[in-house]
């Protein structure tokens, strides 16, 4: 026993770190779900002498194989990623709470009172937007007078965000529910980049700021707008 629970520790070392920092952080349903089941299949092999050694480990490099797998493809098509690890949802969007997204999330008002309690905020009044991430975590955009002063706000004048800040290009592939959601249209995203004598093929991530201007990083990485 003291063998096989020797020989299920590294082999779990080694595929921790190879499996890399996100599988240990459990950042989405999938990955917890993953890292339990090769949890449970090292439990068997140390903890069960009936069980086959060889077989169980095995099951875990092919799992953890696989998980890698599913990793790179997520990494290379998006759609993947959004059916492996989801994709986050606006359930708060300009003070306004969005009932229909909160059913799709089988979420109700006590839960999501829960979730801003722990966020130290006790009333839905103060949110600007929310949005729930794939992880299961809330992220949170206060309203305005309800935001800790800057000190660039102590000496000047605010305005109210035009928008919500939201990804527009990602690894050079347009985000169209995004540019859905903010109303923005393709054409006027790919008017933007030509302005600025850029195209898609140069550019590797687009986020849309609150005032309306856009943040570009190029792929070449020497210079960001």
């Amino acid at each position: 026993m003291l063998f096989r629970s020797t020989t299920v520790f590294f082999v779990l070392l080694l595929m921790a770190r190879i499996l890399g920092r996100k599988q240990l952080s459990q950042l989405t349903f999938f990955h917890y779900i993953t890292g339990i089941t090769i949890g449970s299949i090292a439990g068997e092999i140390a903890g069960k002498s009936h069980t086959s050694m060889l077989n169980g480990l095995v099951s875990i490099i092919w799992w953890s194989l696989l998980t890698i797998l599913i990793n790179y493809l997520g990494l290379k098509f998006s759609k993947v990623r959004v059916i492996t690890d989801g994709e986050p949802v606006i359930i708060i969007k300009e003070g306004k709470i969005l009932e229909r997204e909160l059913r799709k999330l089988h979420l109700n008002m006590d839960d999501l009172s829960m979730l801003f309690r722990e966020k130290n905020i006790f009333s839905i009044n103060e949110i600007y937007h929310a949005v729930f991430e794939p992880n299961g975590k809330l992220s949170i955009m206060l309203k305005h007078e309800f935001q800790p002063l800057t000190n660039k706000e102590q000496h000047g004048f605010t305005v109210k965000p035009k928008y919500m800040p939201m990804e527009l290009i990602v690894d050079g592939k347009v985000v169209e529910k995004n540019l859905r959601e903010v109303g923005i249209t393709e054409a006027w995203l790919g008017n933007q980049l030509k302005i600025l004598n850029l195209n898609r093929e140069n550019v590797f991530y687009v986020e849309l700021q609150q005032d309306g201007s856009l943040y570009i990083d190029k792929r070449d990485d020497t210079q960001k707008e």
